[in-house]
Formats: C-alpha cells, sequence, structure tokens
C-alpha cells in the first residue's frame, strides 16, 4: 500500500512525497532529484545480497549475509556510557546461537519480541565456535509478506537515508504505473521488438525492485541502450544539417617553404593530414577536425601547417595548451619557427605580469601579432583579435566544450583544429567523433626510440630499487606512477552501518579483481626518507594547486629532482629529454591505452629508456593486457587490443576528460567498458533513424523528441 495519500504523478515535485518537507526536498535536490520522474531515474549504485541466506554453523567470519533466526532472549538496554546505549540479546536458527549487538538504537528492545523470527542481514563475525552480528538490518519473516533478495543501496546526501530513499522510490513507481499518463513510451515499438527490450515502467520497476539478477540485466540492457541511443541522437543532432560555410574561405599555397623549414621529413601520415587540413580551409567550409596521433607521432607538426596557412593567409591564430608549462614548451620551439618567416608570436598565460599581459594584448588586438600560443587565459573577455581564424586546442579532452567555444566564438567562421595524444582504433573515432572529421597519424618518424617495457612483480623491489639509483646516478631521471588512491568508497544500509563496496553485488552483477593499491603519498614518503635519502625524490598530484604542480613539473624538467613520485596527472605534461625510466605501480589498475601513454612520458632523449609495470595480479586476463604493452610500441594496434579487451571506456575518458566537462556522456547505468557492443548498436540504430526521419519530425518519433528534450532541460538546470 503507498504510503502517500496525496495524488502523485510523474511531475509532483520531490517534497509532495510523504516524509518529505522542505529541508528534505533540498538534500534531494543536491542529488538533481526534483520530482516523480527524477526520482524512478536515479538508480542504485549497488545491491544488498539480503537473499544470501546462511546458517549460524556455515557463516565465515568477516562475510555479509543473513542469517535467518528466532530471537531466544529478550533483549536488554543498557548505558555503557554517557550517550551510548547498548542493546543485546541471543537468537538462534537450527545449527546454533548468534549474539546480536546493537549500539544507540534502543527501539529495538521493543520490537525484537522472545519468539519472534527474522531476518538479519549483516557482516558476521565468527570467533571459534562464538558468532555474532553488530547493527544488522532486522525484517521480521512472516508469510504474508516475502522479502527481497535483491535490495537497492542508492547514492545518498547528507539528510537522506537508505530507506527515506528506498520508500519514497517505490511510491514514485507506484504513483507513475496508475497514472492513465505515466511516463510515455519513447523508445521505437520496433527497436524494443527487435532487441528484446522491456517497456521503460517495467525496466525502471525491475532495477530498483528486482527479484533476481536476471531482472537487474534485463533493466540495465533497456537503460544502456536508452542512454547510448538518445546520446547517439543528441550527439547527430548537435550538428548543422549542413556544413558551415564561410565568406572568407583560404588561398592555396605551395606547402613546399613549409615543408623545407622542418628539421625533418615528414611521415605519409603527417602528410595525409596537412593535406585534409589544406582542403578544409580552402574549400570554403569551417574547419572542425581532431588530429590523433601516438606521443612523438609529430602532430605538434602538423598543427603547425595550419598556423603556417593561417598566417599565409594575413589571418590570426591561436593555440590553446592546458597547462602553462605545456604553452611555454610550444611557444619556445614555435616562435622561433615563425620568426624565422617573419610573423611574430606571443605567449598569453595566467602567471605574466600585469604590464605585460596587456601589451601582448594590445599587440594581438591591433594585428600587430600573428600567432598566439597560451592557456585558459586566452578565453578571458580582455582578449580579442583583430583578425582570428583558427584555433587549435591541443589535448583537447582537457578542455570542456563551452571552453573550447569561448575561443572559438571570439571571432566569426573560426577554423578549429583539435589534437589528441590518444590513439583511438578508426572504428570508435567514427562512432565518437561523428560531428568531426577525423585525422589518424598512426605512422611514427624514422628513428624514433623503442622504450624496452618489462612487467615484474613485487618480489622485484630491491632489483628495481638499484636499477632507479643506476638511471639516476647515468644521468637520467625517473618517473613512478601510482594510482590515484582515495578511502575506499562506502554505503549506508537501511540500518545506518557501513558497508564496503566489495560487500554488495555490483548493477553489473560482476565483481572485479580486489588488489591493494600502493599509496602515493606514503610511497613518495618512504622513498624519500628510506630508500633514497641521497636523491631528490618529489610528488606531484591532481589535487595540488595549478602553480604548485606546474613549479614540480618545472623543476622536473630543469633536472632538479631525479625521481617524480606522481598520480596519473604526468600523463599529458612536459617534454623531458632526461627522464630515462617509467615504473608504474599497480599495472593491473589502467587500462593498455593509459600505460602506453604513460611509457611515452620516457624516450624522449639520446639515453636508453626504459618502462617497468609492477603488479602482482594474478588474474590471466590482466597479465595478458600489461604483456601486449610488454610486446609493441605502436599506440594504434595497442588501442585495437584494449578496445577488444576492455570496450571504449578508457579512451573516453582521455579524450574527453574524467570530469566529463562537457555533459556528453551523461550516463547513469550504461558501462563504456562492459557495453562496447550496445555503443555499437546504439550508433547504427540511431543514423538509421534520422536517414529515415533526419529531424525527428514524424509523429512515430514524437516520444524521442520529448525525451531528447527532457534530458536536455535536465543538463541545464
Amino acid at each position: 500500500m503507498r504510503r502517500n495519500s496525496l495524488t502523485v504523478g510523474k511531475s509532483t515535485p520531490i517534497d509532495r512525497f510523504y516524509g518529505i518537507g522542505e529541508k528534505r526536498a533540498e538534500a534531494f535536490h543536491k542529488l538533481g532529484i526534483y520530482d516523480a520522474t527524477d526520482l524512478v531515474y536515479h538508480f542504485p549504485r549497488a545491491y544488498e545480497p539480503r537473499g544470501n541466506v546462511k546458517t549460524t554453523a556455515e557463516v565465515e567470519d568477516g562475510e555479509v549475509c543473513s542469517l535467518v533466526m528466532t530471537v531466544a532472549t529478550e533483549p536488554k538496554n543498557a548505558l555503557i556510557r554517557k550517550g551510548m546505549t547498548l542493546t543485546k540479546f541471543t537468537a538462534l536458527d537450527d545449527e546454533g546461537m548468534c549474539a546480536v549487538i546493537f549500539f544507540n538504537q534502543p527501539y529495538v528492545k521493543d520490537m525484537a519480541h522472545k519468539g519472534a523470527v527474522f531476518r538479519f542481514f549483516g557482516k558476521v563475525k565468527r570467533d571459534g565456535f562464538s558468532v555474532s552480528m553488530t547493527s544488522p538490518v532486522m525484517e521480521p519473516v512472516t508469510p504474508m509478506r516475502p522479502l527481497r533478495a535483491l535490495v537497492p543501496v542508492y547514492p545518498l546526501t547528507a539528510g537522506i537515508s537508505q530507506k527515506l530513499i528506498g520508500g519514497t522510490v517505490r511510491d514514485a513507481l507506484d504513483a507513475i504505473a496508475s497514472e492513465t499518463d505515466g511516463l510515455a513510451e519513447f523508445l521505437p515499438e520496433t527497436l524494443r521488438m527487435k532487441y528484446g527490450l522491456p517497456g521503460i515502467t517495467d525496466a525502471l520497476r525491475m532495477i530498483h525492485l528486482p527479484r533476481t539478477l536476471d531482472d537487474t540485466a534485463l533493466a540495465i540492457r533497456r537503460l544502456a541502450f536508452d542512454e547510448l541511443y538518445l546520446f547517439a541522437l543528441a550527439m547527430m543532432l548537435s550538428r548543422d544539417g549542413e556544413e558551415r560555410r564561410t565568406d572568407a574561405p583560404f588561398d592555396h599555397y605551395s606547402n613546399e617553404e613549409f615543408l623545407a623549414a622542418q628539421p625533418f621529413s615528414m611521415t605519409g601520415a603527417q602528410l595525409r593530414a596537412i593535406s585534409a587540413i589544406e582542403r578544409d580551409l580552402t574549400g570554403g567550409g569551417v574547419m572542425n577536425r581532431l588530429v590523433v596521433g601516438d606521443v612523438g607521432s609529430g602532430k605538434t607538426a602538423v598543427g603547425a601547417y595550419a598556423v603556417w596557412l593561417t598566417l599565409k593567409n594575413g589571418r590570426q591564430a591561436a593555440w590553446m595548451a592546458p597547462t602553462e608549462i605545456l604553452a611555454r614548451q610550444h611557444y619556445e620551439e614555435l616562435s622561433a619557427f615563425f620568426g624565422r618567416m617573419g610573423f611574430r608570436t606571443e605567449l598569453l598565460v595566467g602567471s605574466m605580469r600585469a604590464s605585460e599581459k596587456r601589451r601582448a594584448l594590445d599587440r594581438l588586438a591591433l594585428g600587430v601579432s600573428h600567432f598566439v600560443i597560451g592557456t585558459h587565459a586566452l578565453i578571458e573577455e580582455s582578449v580579442t583579435f583583430d583578425e582570428l581564424a583558427l584555433a587549435v586546442i591541443d589535448e583537447q579532452h582537457r578542455f570542456g566544450t563551452a571552453q573550447r567555444r569561448r575561443l572559438v566564438d571570439k571571432a566569426r567562421d573560426v577554423h578549429q583544429l583539435s589534437m589528441s595524444a590518444t590513439p583511438i582504433p578508426r572504428t570508435l573515432a567514427m562512432v565518437m567523433y561523428c560531428d568531426t572529421d577525423v585525422s589518424l597519424i598512426d605512422e611514427m618518424p624514422p628513428g624514433r626510440q623503442k622504450v624496452d617495457t618489462f612487467l615484474v612483480t613485487e618480489s622485484y623491489r630491491a632489483r628495481l630499487n638499484a636499477f632507479i639509483r643506476k638511471n639516476v646516478e647515468a644521468g637520467g631521471q625517473v618517473y613512478i606512477v601510482c594510482p590515484a588512491v582515495e578511502e575506499e568508497e562506502s554505503f549506508e544500509s537501511e540500518s545506518g552501518d557501513k558497508l564496503c563496496s566489495d560487500d554488495l553485488i555490483p548493477l553489473s552483477g560482476e565483481r572485479e579483481e580486489k588488489t591493494k593499491k600502493k599509496a602515493a603519498t606514503v610511497f613518495a614518503r618512504e622513498l624519500a626518507e628510506r630508500v633514497f635519502p641521497d636523491l631528490r625524490v618529489s610528488f606531484v598530484h591532481g589535487k595540488l594547486a595549478g602553480k604548485e604542480k606546474d613549479r614540480i613539473m618545472t623543476s622536473f624538467a630543469a633536472g632538479e629532482i631525479d625521481i617524480l613520485v606522481s598520480t596519473t596527472v604526468i600523463e599529458v605534461g612536459v617534454n623531458v629529454p632526461r627522464a630515462t625510466l617509467m615504473i608504474v605501480e599497480n599495472a593491473e589498475q589502467f587500462g593498455l591505452s593509459a600505460l602506453h601513454q604513460l611509457r611515452g612520458r620516457v624516450g624522449r632523449g639520446a639515453q636508453k629508456s626504459y618502462c617497468v609495470l609492477v603488479s602482482d595480479s594474478r588474474v590471466p586476463r590482466s597479465r595478458e593486457r600489461m604483456k601486449i604493452l610488454c610486446e609493441t610500441n605502436d599506440g594504434f594496434r595497442i588501442a585495437e587490443k584494449d578496445l577488444e579487451m576492455r570496450g571504449p571506456g578508457d579512451f573516453l575518458e582521455q579524450l574527453h576528460g574524467k570530469t566529463r566537462q562537457s555533459g556528453d556522456f551523461d550516463l547513469g547505468v550504461a558501462s563504456l567498458e562492459r557495453d562496447v557492443k550496445l555503443l555499437y548498436t546504439a550508433f547504427d540504430e540511431a543514423k538509421a533513424t534520422l536517414v529515415a526521419d533526419p529531424t525527428l519530425s514524424l509523429e512515430e518519433h514524437a516520444g524521442l523528441r520529448s525525451e531528447l528534450r527532457r534530458k536536455n532541460e535536465k543538463k541545464q538546470s
């Protein structure tokens, strides 16, 4: 029976639900929940396996499970210290007894009468023959009320309990199901029939109130398909129906001058990329091209060609890099190159003196300077151009869509060239960049040093430390990368007790390998104080302030640090030719593409360089992945294997950023690692839908239009 006496429906505000007033409504708003529809789309993070029922004889110490027992003694309350109440009683099943203990829950005494039967769920402690449970979830066992085997665990915020959100979700599901105009079915029936997907109302009920894991699997398949299909439609519809045209296409110039000025011969892949860029810039359209290439494949030279052609046409170009240190590195290289051709280049970064910055801005606004290289400082309102025509976005995944747009919007019809150092398989590029032209630089310049890669276990630690010292004594520098270590995620049960993620069944139903991560902060301190007290050891991580991070990286580049312990913040960083050794701790925690990116930080100078992957993983699949890295340095081959083995999740995190700044990947249940086949299916179906109805104007697609509008409004709210 619904607890709420009020009439509610899909649009009912959250504060109209039973037990939710103004203050609790504000807490729900923090979770993005404003009405009943938001509520049913707030998906569980995992499930408590309460159907995992054991007996007191078979249960193991530390096991999270349920015990169905009869209360054998009357509960007693005791004040054990000021403000702390202990409630204790004994319960039994056919095979033994169990002590049940509650802290600060004196009301349990009135619930657990002697002779009553309950299902107790929580963590069991066993000490020999003695069994006990502390603060378990207690559910009365009655013939009229079957107990759920799987109980959802939701993401929470302060002021909201699992019990409150679970009950409110059930109210919302009941209300929506009873509405004559409940949640509209927006997925075309042909697609639901083709892929055996349940209706939207059924899918939502199954994910919140599953009877079995088969229910959750079916619900997730439907909801994941929805997310990926709607995402694909939104991406494709966001592209203008026709290519944007410009009134001022570039004139053709022979590239011989540019090629002759290069200190090396360009590879075939680079030449194909600059030919595509020339067609874009001179063809009358507004360029939107992404250049994807491995570290060291020559993307900078390709970007420089686009700048050269822009400057030859009497227009201005801007190059935006994610960090000040990277911007300065590009400035040192490119300002000299363009200076020899008679073009003036400016640097624009946050640390510049106000007077220096003002003079640079004046020269750009007057057209005295032709090219500017900078950081986010380029998108400040004070930056104006005389005739900006090209924006180069370096490491484009580090910038959100809005940030990139602010640079492009500095002038009319600005061409955009984005660059990424994450090799990506052609098939995935075609799917994920359907609104962008892509050039893959899948060929390395001749003579590029091969970085020898080895996979070792913790047993090699002493030899590895000796190898570190040998590299430093030979004049080299060392990177040591650890996984970003955060406090283990925990969840609050209905009793208020904390359960760690390993005690729960994840949405996918699959448990991942559990390995002990190397703590970067502790490890750096140990190296500096105990292992290499005579060497210069420093530590950098993503939570450091930008200026401090840049200071440490600049010191490392200048040779003032021997060993840099880091999280993956150094995936994109300064060029350090003296860096000869990359060590990755807990390598099984990283995808192949991420490991390959890290390896690319070394091998940039004349000295022989190495990469050592440290892992104690015994999972065959994990070791197989890491061995691939030992066998090849070909980033695109590695990318294909990574896509095959792990799906596209790693690529998407690197290409679009872990913060998902653009809002493009607003996913709730779809996994971009687990659902790779579903991803391709969703994109294929979205393309087919738009071929038949390019603007979704047909009546049969009214539901799709409405759902896309709802998601867009939700994203903007």
